[in-house]
């Protein structure tokens, strides 16, 4: 059986893509150099000394109660992420969640992760 669609080694999400440290995630919070606001999502965005961009999400249960809801929410981040991570510089970016998903559809969801990566790229 052969696999007919092969990815490229840019399209894959790595290890060295993730925030993995408290203290990673700790020096974008503190210094960002751009917060970007969607009505439910908010980005802080810090370059970094890496070569590629990473990316970090603190999805809390306060804001997104349920498990599968918090995980469905942090695959579509690491979906667009690796979409876009070719066009991204060396940046740290760190999601949250500002208020509940509830009423927000996935495809609205990914329109507003897409929407904060574009803002990335501009700049």
């Amino acid at each position: 059986m052969s696999n007919t669609v092969s990815a490229s080694s840019n399209a894959r999400f790595t290890k060295a893509q993730r925030l993995l440290t408290p203290s990673s995630f700790r020096e974008v919070f503190d210094a960002p150099e751009r917060k970007l606001h969607q009505s439910h999502l908010m980005a802080f965005v810090r370059s970094n000394n890496c070569e590629q961009a990473r990316v970090g999400m603190a999805i809390t249960k306060r804001k997104v109660p349920t498990a599968v809801a918090r995980n469905l929410i942090k695959r579509y981040i690491r979906e667009q992420f690796r979409k876009k991570a070719v066009y991204l510089e060396n940046k740290d970016i760190v999601f949250i969640i500002k208020k509940s998903v509830k009423d927000l559809n996935n495809e609205d969801l990914i329109n507003e992760i897409n929407s904060i990566f574009k803002k990335i790229e501009k700049n």
